[in-house]
């Protein structure tokens, strides 16, 4: 960063730097118009400036002779060298200020919080750790459509999750391979069945839900849970059409179980914390890891010093997942698990 200080002083109404410049213009060439093209103006405008001088000072600084151009008065010669030598020794202590404050700007600009664009699958525990943080701008969007505003430019990194924790589906597998992105798992969290108080029909399943005819709440599409729970039909042999309700989509986990708590709706998966919150029995499905892929020329993943947005978000993150019933931070070892962590970069 370059930082250009000046003098600013005036003498009676008379600004000093202007003057000087004028007059030092006028001591150094041959002629008042040669002065003026070294200045950048015209000559007009040079005799203006030297008529503006004289009237504040009351004395002639420059004379015109005929032959000989314009040139400066015993009292232009002295009030030249005076302002020279104020301009000379000021000059040390401005290039001291100008590397101080040039390196206090690039601090600043340094400590600056690098702002970061987040589309997001929507998880109750992320949105916790966004809010009153103000480096981070978020928009809640399904896995895959998150994936799409990373790809488009439009969000400087992704949460999406697939309801597994070993190899990713197409076309979710091609994040994991991309080379220009950074894929860190960001927790693990339980997912399950969320059901009325006491589990009355005593779900265990996707078949119990589809041999029952309960009623079930889906995830809108290209939601993480929507794929999982597409999985889980598929695993059992059912299409998602078997099952009553599947077309039936809301956006959120709370949408989901405020559905179920009000009658509306049997079933619907989400977290245990969210179905605790609502007074809702919760059959547990597994655990899955949500990731967050971020641009690999995102500028806050070369930063560690002092923490970024990114650091301050990834460390409210690992603490809420700590202490989050559901919540874990990425681990290789849960009971019957066969997780892996996956980084890519």
């Amino acid at each position: 960063m370059r930082v250009s200080l000046r003098v600013e002083g005036e003498a009676d109404g008379l600004a000093l730097g202007p003057a000087f410049a004028l007059l030092d213009a006028v001591a150094g060439a041959p002629s008042l118009l040669a002065a003026a093209r070294t200045l950048g103006i015209s000559y007009r405008s040079a005799w203006s400036r030297l008529a503006a001088i004289e009237a504040a000072l009351g004395r002639p600084v420059a004379i015109k002779t005929k032959g000989h151009g314009t040139a400066l008065t015993p009292y232009g010669v002295a009030l030249h060298a005076s302002l020279a030598a104020t301009f000379r020794r000021l000059g040390p202590t401005l290039a001291a200020e100008e590397i101080r404050l040039a390196d206090a700007l690039r601090a600043l600009r340094l400590e600056a919080p690098t702002r970061m664009r987040i589309a997001a699958s929507h998880d109750p525990l992320l949105l916790g750790a966004v809010t009153d943080r103000p480096g981070i701008e978020l928009a809640v969007a399904g896995s895959l459509d998150a994936l799409a505003l990373l790809r488009a430019g439009s969000a400087d990194a992704a949460g999406f999750h697939y309801g597994a924790r070993g190899v990713p589906p197409v076309p979710l597998d091609a994040v994991f391979a991309d080379t220009g992105l950074v894929v860190r798992p960001l927790f693990d969290r339980e997912q399950g069945f969320m059901l009325p108080p006491a589990n009355p029909s005593g779900v265990s399943s996707v078949t119990d839900i589809a041999r029952l005819r309960l009623r079930f709440v889906n995830r809108q599409r290209g939601a993480g849970t929507r794929i999982w729970f597409a999985r889980l039909c598929a695993e059992a042999g059912l299409r998602p059409e078997d099952v009553l309700g599947a077309q039936t989509e809301e956006f959120t986990h709370q949408a989901v179980a405020a559905l179920i708590a009000t009658g509306a709706a049997d079933v619907g998966m989400g977290t245990p914390a969210v179905a605790q919150r609502f007074g809702l029995a919760f059959h547990s499905v597994g655990w899955e890891t949500y990731f967050l892929a971020i641009r690999a020329d995102f500028p806050g993943l070369a930063r560690s010093e002092p923490p970024d947005t990114l650091d301050l978000f990834l460390a409210a993150i690992a603490q809420a997942a700590a202490t989050t019933l559901g919540y874990a931070n990425p681990s290789s070892s849960y009971p019957g698990s066969s997780y892996q962590s996956v980084v890519c970069g």
